[in-house]
Order: C-alpha cells, then structure tokens, then sequence
C-alpha cells in the first residue's frame, strides 16, 4: 500500500536539505584539533581528517584557500581553522569546508589579532583625522627598541650616513617576551613627559608572529594614539603588519625605512643652508642701508651745530652793535651841536660883555663836561667792546689754535677728528694758529 504522506523525500532532496540547514545553522566557525589522513590531491585541493581525542570530522580546503594560508600541514599537526559545515551529497557525508587555516599557536594569535584590530577600529584609533604630521624640520629623533637589536644598528646608520646632524636619543625597551608591551607603552609616556624629541620611531626588526607580539597589544595601542609626540611604526619587515602600524601617525615597512623618512640628505640641509643666508644677507644689507641714512641725519645735525656758524652769527650781532653804538654817539654830538649853536644866538641876542663872558665860561664849562662825559662814554663802550671780544675769542677756534691746537683736514677739505678715518698716504690739510701745513699720512 502507498503511503497519501505528501513529506515524502527522495534520498537527494533529502541530502541537499540537510546540507542547506548545515550551511545556515551555524555559519562560520573556528575549530581546533589534529590532521590526519591528509591527501593533497593532483587539483591542488587538500582532504583530511580534523580529530581530537574522541571524535573526527572530514575536511576539505580548495586549492585557492589553501594557498593563502602560507604552509603546509602535516600529518598529527594542531591547527587552528576557520570554515562552514557542508554535506557532500553523493554520500551523505557531512564535512567542513575550510576558509583558512594556521598552526594552533600563530591562529589564536590571529584571532585575537582580528579581535583587537576590529575593538580599535570601532574606538576610532585609526582614524586619519587624529594622525599626526612631521614637522618639517627635525633636530632630535627619539628611538624606542631593543638597545641591542639589529633594528636599532640599521637606524643608527641610515641616520649617519643620510644627516648625521640629527641628534638621537634612545629609549631602550624590551620588544619580545613577557612584560615587553607594557615597557614599550612605558618608554612612550617617558618620552612625551620629557618632552625632547620632534618624532618618535618605535620598532624592533623582523620575526615571528610571536615574537612581534607586543606590537599587537591594547596598552601600546593606546600609550601611541595618546602621544603628543608624532610616531612611526617600525615593526619588523614589509610583509609584517600589526596593530600599531594602524594606529600610528606613520607607518614604515621596516627600521630602516623609518630612518630615511625622519633624515633629510645633505643636499636638501644645503639648499635649506643657502636659503637661509640669502635671507640673512638681505637684512643685514637692509640694516646697513638704513644705518647710513641715520648717520647721514646726525651729519647733518652737527653741522647745524658746529661752532664755527655760531661765530658767524655773534660776530654778525657785534657789527650790528658796533653800528647801532656809533649812530647813537653821532646823534648824540649832533643834537649837543644844535643846542650850542641855539644858545650863541640867544647871547648875541643880549650882548651885554659880562653875561656875554659868563655865559662863554658856562659854556666852556658845560664843553669841558661834555667832552669828559663823551671821553668816559666812549672808554667804558669801548672797554665793553674790549671785554665782548675777549669773551668771544675764548670760545673761538682761533684761540684753540693759539694755544697750541692744529685742526686737520682731508684733501676734500673735510674736518678730521677720528684718526681711524684716515688711511696711510692720504693728504691732510692742518691750520696752525699761524699758517696752514699740508702733510701726508705715514
């Protein structure tokens, strides 16, 4: 009798039901344990056996996964895997279709390599907007790696050969092993509360995953993206990629690469050099120009003051005084003249002898005063004028002479007074008190 069951699956609907449920109810899933039975077929393509100490599953890794997993397995090897689980239809075999796959050590490594990276990510670690820029001139570079590394040997001597002017200090951590996460974290605070250094380069040369560990952890991670100080990541060779390479400013492939991208060659520092002097010729021609013109104002200032013009005007004012002083005698004797002549006409007026001698001994008298008044006026301006010009020619260059002083001339006639300005055999001029010399410098 036929079963009415509508449910009823053929032994492929059935196989290809149970693999669409494999594939989708559990997804991709990591899994250790040990290979056997492993076959590398003539395809490229690797089937085994992943056991543990009670149970097996079968495997299969196309030839494109494979390839990228960079080894080998061998037969009893732990591993670690990543892949979905399928069913192979023509038998009914349920296996695992491998995506990726890595000796057990180096794949937990990676798994909490991705972890980490994803972790950082999310915090915004790697971000471009909170990368740094070198500065463009860079005097001291500070150097966290082993003191007895390779790594540091390579910087050292990029930075020798390409400018040996850059100052280097070096921060020694530990870069393998235990605790050496937390002493390079260290030695980056150390560095940014010193404060010394332009930029940073923290690395160590190649190795294993393992071995480059430290580079991968949170605490360095975050001790990098807190610097102040700009950071280059310089952490083993091109193809090793960690996490602080994302979250640093900079990341260089290698040590060595690190050093050429802080070390500027000597033919950049020269140009820098003559650019520099260039500018420093410019303002020191700017400050000379404007030196002279300053010197040129006070030149010009001494001469309104110079001495010489001073005796100019005081001996213009005494011939003024002169004149003034002889007009007022003149007008003087002029009007006493009048007065005389007025006084005859009014005694030829009344001719009576006696008032007529008396009035001439009056006048002889008033003559007699007159005269002496007139001879004592004269002495005493004269004796005024005496002691003006003495007082002027105490002040004048014409008694420095007289006592002895000579004033020296260039052949251009100009006034000498600093010895310095004056270059052997040129031709002076020197006024002595009497006379003039001309001589030449010895």
């Amino acid at each position: 009798m036929i079963s009415q069951n509508k449910n009823i699956y053929s032994v492929s609907s059935l196989n290809r039901a149970a693999k669409s449920l494999l594939e989708t109810g559990l997804g991709v899933i990591w899994l250790s344990g040990e290979i056997s039975n492993l076959t590398i077929a003539v395809s490229g393509h690797w089937y085994f056996t992943l056991k543990d100490h009670s149970a097996q599953v079968r495997c299969a890794m196309f030839k494109g996964n494979n390839y990228r997993s960079g080894f080998t397995p061998k037969h009893g090897q732990q591993v670690l895997i990543r892949g979905k689980l399928s069913l192979y239809e023509a038998r009914g075999d349920y296996q695992l279709i491998i995506e990726s796959m890595a000796p057990e050590g180096d794949g937990l490594l990676k798994q909490q390599f991705e972890a980490l990276k994803c972790q950082l990510a999310g915090e915004g670690l790697f971000a471009e907007n909170h990368k740094k820029q070198l500065p463009q001139i860079l005097k001291r570079i500070g150097i966290i790696t082993s003191s007895t590394g390779a790594a540091l040997h390579d910087i050292l001597s990029v930075l020798k050969r390409r400018d040996p002017r850059l100052q280097v200090i070096i921060y020694p951590s530990q870069v393998q092993g235990v605790g050496s996460a937390e002493s390079v974290a260290a030695q980056i605070q150390l560095a940014n509360a010193r404060n010394e250094c332009d930029v940073l380069i923290v690395g160590r040369g190649g190795g294993s995953l393992e071995d480059l560990w430290c580079f991968n952890e949170a605490i360095v991670a975050y001790a990098i993206f807190n610097s102040r100080l700009p950071i280059i990541s310089a952490v083993g060779h091109e193809i090793d990629v960690t996490i602080s390479d994302f979250v640093a400013d900079i990341r260089a492939a290698t040590p060595s690469a690190a050093a050429e991208l802080v070390s500027q060659s000597k033919v950049f520092v020269e140009t820098q050099l003559q650019n520099l002097l260039t500018r420093l010729k410019g303002a020191m021609s700017g400050r000379l120009q404007l030196n002279t013109h300053q010197q040129n104002l006070l030149k010009q200032k001494l001469l309104q003051h110079d001495p010489k013009h001073k005796l100019q005007q005081q001996n213009m004012q005494l011939d003024e005084l002169s004149r003034r002083l002889l007009h007022g005698m003149g007008k003087i004797l002029d009007q006493e003249t009048h007065k005389q002549q007025q006084q005859q006409n009014r005694l030829l007026q009344f001719s009576p002898e006696q008032t007529v001698n008396i009035a001439l001994q009056k006048q002889q008298q008033l003559k007699t005063r007159l005269q002496t008044a007139m001879l004592s006026k004269l002495k005493q301006s004269e004796r005024n004028l005496q002691s003006n010009i003495a007082q002027l020619n105490t002040v004048s260059p014409l008694a420095t002479l007289a006592r002895g002083y000579a004033i020296v001339k260039d052949k251009k006639g100009k006034v000498t007074t600093d010895a310095a300005s004056l270059a052997v055999g040129d031709e002076i001029n020197v006024r002595l008190h009497e006379g003039e010399i001309k001589a030449q410098v010895l």
